[in-house]
């Protein structure tokens, strides 16, 4: 095993850009939001709405990743260098198998989906044609989300940080034109952020082609069609961490509902604490993905005492990132709030909660990277077993008791919402200490 330097850095090299690539990826909506916003307030909400709505939709396929990801290094691992790309050739099927009727059925069907979200005309008119634009680039993100798998495996993440970043100018560049109509293109109002969000999509895709055939022969990337077995390991994989992703988001969805059972001032605050929270705890997953890479290598080479310590290795190294991140909540609360609430009252409702989102995301630090860590190893099903009953046989119903039965309001919501993250860590800890994820085969 590597001195304890060496690993650090190691674990920095493949985190930072991933890291950096997440954050550029989740400036994709709010890219589109600043600039509809001087649309109006309608056009701004019926673009939150789709965006939403999209965010469930990707939850589908978003487990095609982390397959990808796991199979290819354990390949790696395994000194197998021509099977990497396994994973990535079923993955590739799928996406195409599995995003096309998606991208139909959401398109036909986008009407009724979005009016289970928003009923109000003008938002909801907005936010079916916005959605509509969106899904149409379901595929290449769904194929974007195998190629990231599989270069992340390879532990050659620079990759996805280079192409997110052309992708974000891209769609900036674009959905100006299209809003605005410049240059003899159509002026398509929040449309055009659709389009021109999946226009910039498609781009992706291609430089993620151009980029991985070079490794066609090297790993044995689209050299063959692929057996029915390397689609069912995928499977395998894919389908729990999607079933979580899914129901993970719901569950957002369900807290925003009681939060409406207390007041619209706690749905306001609630909302910003927990785009805040989301936010600050890409870092964490970041280096968890890193982790995931190193566990499925070390695992490859069957060396289970080093595959463990990576996950605490990086535990070590996110710990501290997320306290420096979250001591800006802790320290000037009001001027956080400030930011995004302008009236003092709602301010002051979300002083103590955002202290306490401060101490969260730093309590939830092992479970952050260690569910990512027993990804790598191929514990899909445990991971989505003990995260979801977490959230909604624990949290939730402990929230709506405290927070609406017994008028606990916001802040009860959110101190129950702390036993849940340091209650999450303790239950991811004690799986990876169990070592049962080291058994499994891929």
């Amino acid at each position: 095993m590597l001195p304890e330097r060496q690993r650090s850095l190691r674990i920095l090299k493949l985190a930072l850009p991933i890291i950096g690539g997440m954050l550029s990826q989740s400036l994709l909506n709010l890219i589109d939001a600043a600039l509809v916003g001087q649309l109006g307030e309608t056009a701004l909400a019926g673009v939150g709405v789709g965006g939403y709505a999209m965010f469930m939709v990707t939850a589908l396929i978003f487990g095609l990743s982390s397959a990808v990801q796991a199979q290819t290094s354990r390949r790696l691992g395994e000194s197998a260098p021509e099977r990497c790309g396994e994973g990535l050739n079923a993955g590739l099927i799928l996406a195409l198998s599995v995003g096309i009727p998606v991208m139909l059925a959401c398109h036909h069907w986008a009407d009724t989906l979005l009016r289970l979200i928003n009923d109000q005309p003008e938002v909801h008119a907005t936010a079916t044609s916005y959605f509509q634009w969106r899904v149409a680039g379901i595929v290449p993100v769904a194929m974007a989300f195998c190629f990231r798998g599989f270069w992340n495996g390879l532990q050659r993440t620079g990759i996805y940080l280079r192409i997110m970043l052309i992708t974000q100018l891209i769609n900036v560049v674009l959905s100006i034109i299209l809003i605005h109509g410049l240059y003899g293109a159509p002026r398509m109002g929040a449309d055009g952020a659709g389009a021109g969000t999946t226009l910039s999509l498609f781009v992706a895709l291609g430089l993620w082609v151009q980029a991985t055939l070079g490794e066609r022969r090297q790993h044995g990337v689209l050299h063959a069609w692929p057996p029915l077995r390397h689609y069912l390991t995928l499977l395998k994989l894919a389908v729990p961490h999607s079933f979580q992703q899914l129901w993970f988001a719901a569950g957002y969805a369900v807290l925003f509902w009681i939060l409406g059972r207390i007041d619209a001032a706690s749905v306001a605050v609630g909302h910003v604490l927990v785009n805040l929270s989301l936010l600050l705890i890409l870092p964490g997953v970041g280096l968890g993905l890193a982790a995931m890479s190193l566990v499925g290598q070390a695992l490859g080479r069957d060396h289970h005492e080093d595959a463990h310590r990576w996950g605490w290795d990086t535990v070590r190294i996110a710990l501290p990132c997320l306290m420096l991140l979250g001591l800006p909540l802790w320290a000037a609360p009001e001027s956080v709030l400030g930011l995004f609430l302008h009236r003092p009252e709602l301010i002051a409702l979300g002083k103590l909660p955002l202290q306490l989102t401060a101490v969260m995301i730093i309590m939830d630090c092992a479970a952050i990277v260690l569910a990512q860590a027993l990804l790598g190893a191929g514990a899909n099903r445990t991971v989505m077993t003990a995260t979801l009953a977490i959230q909604w046989l624990l949290f939730l119903p402990l929230a709506w008791w405290f927070g609406v039965h017994l008028e606990g309001g916001l802040l009860a919501i959110w101190c129950t919402q702390l036993g849940y993250r340091i209650f999450n860590s303790l239950v991811f800890s004690a799986i990876w200490q169990r070592r049962e994820w080291q058994l499994l085969r891929l």
